[in-house]
């Protein structure tokens, strides 16, 4: 590592502003240093993506982050309770946050020596100097295609947020995971006609207590069809054709809840490898520092393709273990914030 690092806009980028990108830069600003967070979205964009009546599975005390107390009037927090949380937490730090402004790559000049490149919505590109970078990406970006032919149809989607607009209408929800059961529940309840489609013999083991009884109950009087050990062949505008000999299903709107995958192309082009079997990017797990001095990556990226082994509550602490190795390495240096 050089004897003096380069000038620098800022100590340290976080790029993601999801819980675990915050919680890393409540970190990091902690120890003195000053932090900028960059998001392509809004703030916790991948919450806000969610359906609108979610609870969470965590208790409030387990996805708050940053010392401050995340207190509800329920047992479970709600998709706008977390919202609302997650402002106060960027406004109570007063962390420098840009929205809307993706990061397209890192240039390394040296150990602990990085730029930025963003770009703002005025569409003009933009540099920040730094000595670390955090990629806090997360998962919602890259979504498992099916690779069939009509999976890139205007009805077929990765993302269900409510279900009232599929009231009236023939509705196809492919996995049979948490995500598939609560969209296909929350369809019928709208008054949509729901056919879960799902590769293995029955709903995944994992899918939650409290709402498995509901949806076994569905399935068993027929509420709710479902066509297990089937894939989908093909979608068409009208009906899903799939593998199992059986009947095309009619559909006019098809949710496909298979699952994301981590995005770690800022950190493959940095250099950073990517072990083929797990998808888990080279890194010290002791400080999530990746391959690449001065390079960090924080929250569900560190599991792989495997996603629900990292969640808010354990990547959270993530932050604390980054923020630690940047203060060994910048040293502590006079509390700054940058605008």
């Amino acid at each position: 590592m050089p004897r003096s690092l380069p000038p620098r806009d800022v100590d340290v980028v976080v790029v993601g502003a999801g819980p675990c990108g915050l919680s890393a830069a409540c970190a990091i600003q902690a120890t003195g240093h000053g932090v900028r967070t960059y998001d392509r979205g809004a703030l916790v964009a991948g919450i806000a993506s969610y359906p609108v009546d979610m609870a969470f599975f965590s208790s409030a005390d387990r996805i708050s982050i940053g010392g401050v107390p995340f207190a509800i009037p329920g047992p479970k927090p709600t998709r706008r309770e977390a919202l609302a949380y997650y402002r106060t937490v960027a406004e109570h730090h007063r962390l420098s946050v840009r929205t809307y402004e993706p990061v397209e790559r890192l240039e390394r000049f040296d150990d602990w020596a990085w730029r930025v490149h963003s770009r703002p919505q005025d569409g003009r590109a933009r540099t920040t100097d730094c000595a670390a970078v955090v990629v806090a990406t997360g998962y919602f970006g890259r979504p498992n295609r099916l690779d069939v032919p009509g999976d890139d149809l205007p009805h077929v989607t990765h993302r269900f947020i409510e279900g009232h607009v599929g009231w009236g209408n023939d509705v196809v929800v492919v996995g049979g995971g948490n995500s598939a059961v609560d969209a296909a529940l929350e369809l019928w309840r709208a008054g949509a006609r729901v056919t879960i489609v799902h590769f293995g013999p029955g709903l995944d083991p994992n899918v939650k207590p409290w709402v498995k009884p509901e949806i076994e109950g569905r399935l068993k009087r027929g509420d709710i069809r479902a066509r297990f050990d089937a894939r989908v062949r093909a979608i068409y505008p009208t009906w899903v054709e799939l593998d199992d000999d059986g009947p095309a299903v009619r559909a006019t709107q098809v949710y496909l809840m298979t699952g994301y995958q981590p995005e770690c192309r800022l950190l493959e082009e940095a250099g950073v490898g990517i072990d083929r079997e797990t998808g888990v990017p080279d890194h010290d797990p002791r400080t999530m520092e990746t391959t690449a001095p001065g390079l960090f990556m924080a929250g569900v990226l560190a599991s792989g393709y495997a996603a629900n082994r990292t969640f808010i509550e354990t990547g959270r602490f993530h932050g604390d273990l980054i923020a630690a190795r940047v203060a060994e390495v910048l040293g502590s240096v006079r509390r700054r914030r940058y605008a």
